[in-house]
């Protein structure tokens, strides 16, 4: 089965061109074949780290995609189980493979990569892959351009300089073009999705910039720890990784790069009793003569015709259970009691944009089919 070939009237922001400049997401033919070399088979996908919460949102978005077929699980620890006795909620998800550890993929039968694996050790794992296929990484592993700021050695140098960083509404064309797909963490994507423009524009100071950010338990992975019991997170809110957590050194990053000069924030992640789910709420000072409203309207203006970054109208809160089980952002700008000052509120879906759905966006870039495939659910309320 091969996508329909249509062009797309989103339009994204080009680092290049400036941030009022506004590239076409025009789809390129696709590329992906089979192994038997047949232009009109599914593009066979393997899924590393299938037994985890993000390995599990590939499987069910890529499940109502008509491009991919997944032909390849693995799950160390659960090697030889059927998918659905690991997560019994995919039960109807049809011709899923066993779980197989990763030394068992036949990769020369495979297109594509999802790599859903732990922090430090998908380096490892893709250097030993197939330099023809395709890798998204939805680790934190290739996301930062500088070895040095990972805080250890990295074992695949030469393939963190060829990877693309993925955040799919700034890169567009970067990520068309891309092997190896970095994607990025949960609180950069929310974060960086309203402060990379507003830097970019010098409409926002690079000084003083806080970010509050809050996430669902999923966020913390699938893996048992005494931290995520119930009795542990029940009824509360609790701060973690305050001043040293690995999502500070990728936000700085992008904002670096946006304002031409580093920049430094201070940025606090706290653990929130739901399943999934976050919401970043940025301060800012605004520059000389600029109201939280010309935020606004220049965020409205930059993410015109994206299908999945909406700005809300004036006045309306964002929430994040109005993103749950979606590919969605949604934003907004409210002024500070303070002079000067604005608050910037973002929320999204920490599984789907935030990982797993922003990854399959990406991957439908890079194998030239329609960016909104298998991602147009609306979210689940209540």
């Amino acid at each position: 089965m091969q996508l329909s070939q249509r062009p797309s009237a989103r339009a994204g922001v080009s680092r290049r061109a400036g941030v009022t400049v506004r590239a076409q997401a025009i789809a390129s033919p696709v590329s992906a074949t089979s192994p038997s070399g047949s232009k009109n088979s599914l593009a066979n996908i393997a899924v590393l780290g299938a037994s985890g919460y993000t390995g599990a949102e590939v499987v069910r978005l890529c499940s109502g995609h008509p491009g991919v077929k997944v032909t390849a699980l693995t799950g160390d620890k659960q090697a030889g189980k059927s998918f659905s006795d690991v997560f019994p909620h995919l039960v109807t998800a049809t011709n899923t493979p066993k779980l197989v550890k990763i030394d068992d993929v036949n990769f020369g039968e495979v297109d594509a990569v999802f790599c859903c694996l732990p922090h430090a050790t998908t380096q490892e794992v893709i250097k030993k892959l197939p330099s023809t296929l395709k890798v998204v990484d939805l680790s934190a592993d290739f996301r930062l351009r500088d070895p040095a700021s990972y805080g250890h050695e990295h074992a695949a140098l030469e393939l963190q300089k060829e990877a693309v960083y993925g955040l799919t509404e700034i890169y567009r064309d970067e990520v068309r073009k891309a092997r190896l797909l970095a994607n990025p963490g949960c609180y950069p994507t929310c974060s960086q999705l309203p402060l990379y423009p507003l830097m970019k524009s010098k409409l926002i100071l690079a000084e003083d910039i806080i970010i509050d950010a809050k996430s669902g338990v999923s966020g913390a992975g699938r893996a048992a720890k005494e931290a995520n019991l119930y009795c542990e997170i029940a009824e509360g809110i609790n701060s973690y990784a305050v001043g040293a957590h690995r999502h500070m050194p990728e936000i700085e990053q992008g904002l670096t790069e946006a304002a031409g000069h580093p920049v430094h924030i201070s940025f606090t992640p706290h653990l929130i009793n739901m399943s999934r789910g976050m919401q970043c709420t940025m301060y800012v000072k605004m520059a000389h003569g600029v109201t939280a409203d010309d935020l606004r309207a220049h965020l409205a203006a930059t993410y015109e015709g994206e299908h999945f970054v909406r700005v809300l109208p004036k006045g309306v809160m964002p929430h994040t259970r109005h993103v749950r089980g979606s590919n969605f952002c949604l934003m907004n700008v409210f002024p500070d009691r303070l002079t000067g000052r604005a608050v910037i509120i973002s929320v999204i879906d920490n599984l789907v944009k935030g990982a797993s759905g922003q990854g399959l966006q990406n991957l439908n870039l890079m194998m030239g089919w329609e960016e909104t495939t298998a991602l147009t659910q609306l979210a689940m309320f209540p």
